[in-house]
């Protein structure tokens, strides 16, 4: 349920996550596969998703195991990721009405910025690998970690640049360090998302595709045929 006011017709400003959201895959665990580092990034990332871990702490020991990976296979893993069901129909419509787009993401900015282009998002904030002089990874991060906390501060820094009150946006997510984003905005919306997610969002989708956000904005199918 939404309280029926004029905002509930009237966002304007969508969040997403982009791992486990918009793509059906964590970057940072394709990254590892080729690192040959799999299992133990996996173990790790599924620990902090359940928010069992520090998501910064978590994202160190990541990022260092895939230190001397070959940097271009990312634009190998950024062709082939597989996008959520009902993603391409929700981005048309979003568009085609106005809606500002972000991307606020603990994953990185490689993978962000290659969906961006693909779909005329607005804004990509995500986590920036380190590349040393040979095109390798070198384990490290530039620049502060986008975590929980940061995706709620940029939430609301897109929405005072695009002069959008806080009741007009939405946030879209599953994992546990986006619950701050999803308490933040106008409408947080849990998608497909750990049980400790759904417990803690207003709402949440947990059966169609992402397009379902579509029905929380108030369009109907009859709308989106004309």
């Amino acid at each position: 349920f939404q309280h029926d006011n004029m905002y509930r017709r009237m966002r304007r400003l969508i969040c997403f996550d982009m791992d486990s959201t918009l793509i059906q895959a964590e970057c940072i665990d394709e990254l590892a596969e080729r690192a040959g580092v799999g299992a133990e990034v996996r173990a790790i990332t599924e620990a902090a998703m359940r928010g069992e871990i520090d998501f910064k702490e978590s994202f160190t020991k990541r990022v260092a195991l895939l230190k001397g990976l070959d940097a271009r296979v990312m634009e190998e893993i950024a062709e082939q990721l597989p996008l959520t069901e009902g993603v391409e129909r929700l981005m048309s419509v979003l568009k085609r009405y106005g809606y500002k787009i972000a991307v606020l993401s603990g994953g990185f900015t490689f993978f962000g910025e290659h969906l961006a282009r693909r779909f005329g998002i607005d804004y990509v904030y995500a986590n920036q690998l380190e590349i040393d002089e040979n095109n390798r990874l070198t384990g490290r991060f530039v620049g502060e970690i986008v975590d929980g906390r940061r995706k709620a501060e940029l939430l609301r820094l897109i929405a005072q640049v695009e002069k959008v009150d806080l009741e007009q946006t939405i946030a879209v997510g599953d994992g546990a360090n986006d619950l701050p984003m999803l308490s933040t905005a106008g409408l947080g919306i849990a998608f497909h998302a750990k049980p400790r997610v759904v417990a803690n969002a207003r709402q949440s989708i947990n059966t169609v595709g992402l397009d379902g956000v579509l029905y929380f904005l108030g369009f109907k199918d009859s709308y989106l045929q004309e």
